[in-house]
């Protein structure tokens, strides 16, 4: 490829890289035309992004390693490997690295559960998984591209309407805050430097970067090319993850990050809660069972670490020492504990720091709608007014969450109408068309993500059909 001759030839990258890419493409393209059915299709497809990626300038050195490990693991795993259903996560002898199945796309590095894995392997302060951490982390930082002007972990498949090469705050969010914990769990101050060169995207606007400027501060994106997606616990992890490095590192810049991301953050996180449950975006869509249990999560992490702050800020001002130890909790419970004491901390007024009380009241209104039932409202007018036997009826009901909803019309005790569906929150039509004139009953009910019940009824009263028109 002409892309790694050029790089060789500018000493971008050795020449056994470069003589290990040509070999690694051309065992792949040779493997390909072996193979049929999905197994070719998805050999194709990483293939196909490959001479994308090169025919658009964007086969840079930097990106060169995670890209041919990309093809040689798909080679691998299409060759010898059971085929794979979406969203499937493998792994791979010798790495930690976390490959997920994308159909049509193959497998590709699914770097939030990588660097999630990361944090995993530290959980509760364990030792145990040490070596494995280091070598997990090594893998990464070996494969992170130069973006933004510093590092970036980037995704190299079309997703939700974006092309490769993109990053994600999410995932770069929980890379922060893994590297950043990994360098106090391991006392290796390297893995600090690894981190702050990973701030670059939280500056730069998309494409490049995922940073939105805002009248109160930076939106953080889910996605690099997606500036209108607005998901609310991707940008909660990602301020998690500069607040987290930033506390560790002690690093001004980051804490600069930090506030104006965390800034934007509390004015935004009111609009996403619906009462009853939790929004993923301000499409709007709401969340499944999983993104709202996830965002509640994450919520509840930053309701902690803000307490935590003010906390250590007021013992910092009484005392004037840092009560701080550099043993972490688990982030997947929100718990980060006291971190080392960060240049000119001493002295900081509690109150100026930001108040928990946003993240903490709705991370609490969230874990009760795990618990409330879905409310149902029936209305009682009729579309016509005076519903008549053999014409169309429509009533409406309102649903206050994303529910599996059954309604039921029934005749003398027979049921003449309904269906079951999954309905997201608001007003829904009712339609059947009664055959005869009397009293119909109507039974609503819902039951939410959660399994909770929720029921409503009613009746409407029907009238004779007119009579035909004499001829």
């Amino acid at each position: 490829m002409g892309e790694v001759d050029r790089a060789a030839a500018a000493g971008a990258i050795t020449p056994g890289a470069a003589a290990s890419y040509h070999r690694v493409y051309a065992d792949a393209r040779a493997t390909l035309r072996k193979l049929s059915g999905a197994r070719r299709r998805e050999l194709g497809a990483v293939l196909r992004t490959t001479d994308h990626l090169a025919a658009g300038g964007n086969l840079t050195s930097s990106r060169m390693p995670l890209v041919f490990l990309t093809v040689q693991r798909n080679r691998e795993w299409w060759t010898t490997g059971s085929l794979l259903g979406y969203g499937q996560r493998v792994s791979f002898r010798g790495s930690s690295l976390v490959w997920q199945s994308y159909p049509g796309q193959g497998l590709q590095v699914q770097w939030l559960a990588t660097f999630g894995k990361a944090n995993g392997l530290m959980s509760g302060g364990r030792r145990t998984y040490d070596d494995h951490l280091r070598r997990l982390l090594a893998q990464t930082t070996a494969l992170a591209s130069r973006r933004a002007g510093g590092l970036a972990w980037e995704s190299l498949f079309a997703f939700d309407g974006g092309h490769p090469p993109w990053v994600s705050a999410l995932g770069q969010g929980t890379a922060l805050q893994a590297y950043s914990r990994a360098a106090v769990h391991l006392s290796d101050p390297k893995l600090f430097d690894v981190a702050r060169r990973g701030l670059g995207i939280f500056r730069a606007p998309p494409p490049t970067g995922v940073a939105v400027p805002t009248k109160a501060g930076t939106r953080l994106l889910i996605y690099s090319f997606a500036p209108k997606l607005l998901v609310l616990n991707a940008f909660t992890q990602a301020v998690i993850g500069l607040h987290d490095y930033a506390l560790l590192a002690g690093d001004d810049d980051a804490q600069r990050l930090y506030r104006d991301a965390e800034a934007e953050l509390r004015v935004s996180v009111p609009a996403y809660d619906t009462g009853a449950w939790s929004l993923y975006s301000l499409a709007p869509r709401e969340s499944d069972l999983g993104y709202h249990t996830l965002l509640r999560d994450f919520l509840r992490g930053l309701c902690d670490r803000a307490t935590d702050d003010r906390v250590r800020a007021a013992k910092r001002q009484a005392t004037g020492a840092d009560p701080g130890s550099p043993l972490l909790g688990d982030p997947s419970s929100g718990g980060v504990a006291p971190a080392p004491a960060q240049p000119g901390a001493a002295g900081v007024d509690p109150a100026s720091l930001p108040d928990p009380a946003v993240y903490c009241h709705a991370a609490d209104d969230f874990t009760k709608d795990l618990r409330t039932p879905p409310a149902l409202a029936l209305s009682a007018r009729t579309s016509p007014r005076a519903p008549r036997a053999k014409h169309r009826l429509r009533l409406t009901y309102t649903l206050s969450k994303v529910s599996t909803v059954t309604t039921t019309v029934t005749f003398r005790g027979r049921r003449v109408a309904g269906r079951t569906a999954r309905l997201g929150r608001g007003e829904e039509p009712l339609r059947f068309t009664p055959r005869h004139a009397g009293r119909y009953a109507i039974t609503i009910v819902a039951v939410d993500l959660a399994g909770n019940r929720g029921q409503t009824s009613g009746r409407v009263t029907v009238a004779a059909a007119r009579p035909a028109p004499k001829s």
